[in-house]
Formats: C-alpha cells, sequence, structure tokens
C-alpha cells in the first residue's frame, strides 16, 4: 500500500494524472484498430511516417496512418506498468520509461519492445527520457533518479545530481551541450557542458515544473503547476514570468514547426502558444478535451493531443492557426 501511495503522489506531481494508476477495465486487444478515446496516454512522439503514445498498463500505441487508426505494439515481458514517457534516439531505436524504475526498449522503430531495467524493490516511478544523440539518452524521474546510457539504451548508469531527492520531471537541450532539467519545488538544474557536470539554478518559482523546451540556444520555456510560465532569454539566468490568464497546471508541449514557438496543453483542456521569442500569442480551453499531457504536430499541420481520454485530434487550417483558434475537437 505504501508503494501504490508513493506512485501516485509521485505522479500527481510530475503531471501525470492519477488516472493513470486507476483500475480500468482489461484492454482490448486485437489485430484490428484500437479505441483509444478509453485509454489514459502519458506521452507522445511523432517520427513522421509513425506516431506512437505511450501509456497506461504498459500500452504502446503505433500509427503509420498519421494517427487516424493505432494498434499496440508488443512489449516483452509486459509488466501491466503505467508508462510515462518515450524518446527516439533515432527513427528504429526508442526508449519509453514508466512505474518501478521500468525502462523499455526499441530497435525496430517501436514495434517490438523489450525490457532492459526493472526495479520493483525501490517502487519509485521514472517520469521522462530524452535523447542527447544517436547514442546518448537520460532517464530520470522521482526522488533525484537520474540515469544515462551511452550505447542506446543498453545498459544504463546513475548520474550524481545534488537535488535532495526531489522529483525530476522534464529535461531539454540541444547537440552543442546545452541541456535543463526542471523538477518539483522550482528545481531547475542547467549544464553546458553535454550532462558532464549540472548546477541548480537560483528558484524563481516555488511550485513545481512539469516542463521546459529550448527555443533558441538561449531562449527557453518552464512550465508547470497553476498555469504559470515562465521565459528566459540568457540560458536560465533570469526568468520572466507570462500572464497566461489561468490557472491551470500545464504538462506537456510540442514545439511548433520552422521555430513558429511552442504550444503547452494542461488540466481542464487548457492551451497556452508562445512564438519563437517566447511571447504569448494565446491561451485558453477547449471544453471536452479532458486533462492533457502531451502532443505532436502532424504532417498536414494539424496537432494531435492526447491525455485522460485517450489521443484525440486538434484541428486547424495549419499550425499557425492553432494558437488563435484554440483546441477544436474532432472526434472523426
Amino acid at each position: 500500500m505504501g508503494k501504490l501511495i508513493a506512485y501516485l503522489v509521485c505522479l500527481a506531481v510530475a503531471g501525470i494524472v492519477a488516472l493513470a494508476f486507476a483500475p480500468r477495465d482489461a484492454l482490448s486487444v486485437t489485430d484490428s484498430a484500437l479505441n483509444t478515446e478509453r485509454m489514459q496516454i502519458n506521452g507522445l512522439l511523432n517520427l513522421r511516417d509513425r506516431q506512437l503514445a505511450v501509456g497506461e498498463r504498459g500500452a504502446i500505441l503505433l500509427s503509420d496512418d498519421q494517427g487516424r487508426t493505432w494498434q499496440q505494439a508488443t512489449v516483452e515481458p509486459q509488466r501491466n506498468l503505467s508508462l510515462t514517457g518515450i524518446t527516439a534516439l533515432t527513427a528504429a531505436h526508442l526508449v519509453a520509461v514508466g512505474q518501478d524504475g521500468w525502462i523499455v526498449r526499441s530497435t525496430d522503430g517501436g514495434s517490438t519492445w523489450q525490457e532492459v531495467q526493472y526495479d520493483a524493490e525501490a517502487g519509485e516511478p521514472l517520469l521522462g527520457a530524452w535523447a542527447a544523440s544517436d547514442e546518448q539518452v537520460f532517464v530520470f524521474g522521482s526522488y533525484g533518479r537520474f540515469y544515462r546510457s551511452d550505447d542506446g539504451g543498453q545498459h544504463w548508469q546513475a548520474e550524481a545530481v545534488d537535488v535532495d531527492r526531489s522529483h525530476l520531471n522534464a529535461m531539454d537541450g540541444d547537440r552543442e551541450g546545452r541541456r535543463l532539467v526542471v523538477g518539483e519545488q522550482g528545481l531547475v538544474l542547467r549544464s553546458s557542458d553535454h550532462g558532464q557536470h549540472w548546477h541548480a539554478l537560483p528558484k524563481f518559482y516555488n511550485g513545481s515544473l512539469f516542463g521546459v523546451a529550448r527555443l533558441s540556444a538561449d531562449s527557453w520555456v518552464a512550465y508547470g503547476m497553476r498555469g504559470h510560465v515562465f521565459v528566459t532569454h540568457d540560458f536560465g539566468s533570469h526568468w520572466q514570468g507570462v500572464d497566461t490568464g489561468s490557472l491551470q497546471p500545464l504538462y506537456g508541449h510540442v514545439q511548433l514547426p520552422d521555430h513558429a514557438g511552442v504550444l503547452i496543453v494542461g488540466a481542464g483542456s487548457s492551451w497556452v502558444r508562445l512564438d519563437g521569442q517566447g511571447k504569448l500569442l494565446g491561451s485558453g480551453r477547449q471544453p471536452g478535451l479532458g486533462t492533457l499531457t502531451s502532443a505532436m504536430v502532424m504532417q498536414d499541420g494539424q496537432v494531435r493531443v492526447a491525455g485522460e481520454r485517450g489521443v484525440m485530434q486538434a484541428t486547424g487550417n495549419s499550425v499557425a492557426t492553432v494558437g488563435k483558434e484554440g483546441l477544436v475537437h474532432d472526434k472523426h
């Protein structure tokens, strides 16, 4: 019971809603398309020709038709634990993470997955993953758990970071070695040397930060509880708050093509749109989508969002209209 409570608290802090752990009816898994509107989804990944979603009970979903239909990937062994994050080192090599320190890896673009790490005794979830290169990938989570792999996710080593057992919720960076990690109680870690050394930045916010996005070498966005969004233009040395007009927590984002900025989504079907410099373009709510955890831009410029009600479609004539018109739910 103690471990279950710890799971729930950790995922609530990390922005993964408690529905990810709530009991549900067994999934109906067949060779045909799945009903993704009844499945808790915690992360999305777009590989251009293939889209993937991870969520409750170890589900990894695949779409090869731009998100119109979804099938379930094979995971060995399938532990039926919630998966919380997914990242791509290449189009073929992928890593996903979840409860009990669970790490699974794919070498065929997500069709099949193999377990590479699992720690039921620790009972602590991993909350995200970020690929730095074709070979290097980081995973992170509750109580400061932070691991690095330099061989494409086959082997892992713990990274020593001084965070006083704080939860690590999200990470972003670039190929030049600049990286930021955000977590609970306003924690922000910065590295300028490809993650060899990390330094905690002075706190500018006391609440949990659930996401971070790189806009350029110096401009970054962090977001989290109560609709708080912050922007820096000097790689984290100074941050300014963005008035979103919302108190809904924000849980996930997608970076828009052609340096057009970022779309952030969260609880209560809320969304926030920033331009490529971090300036607010719009915010609002689209009733009926529930809590949103993630988003991705498709080839036709449409945005698909996911969360407690599965994978959904947010339509617009182009990416540029998303921030102006909000997220329009289309069930078809």
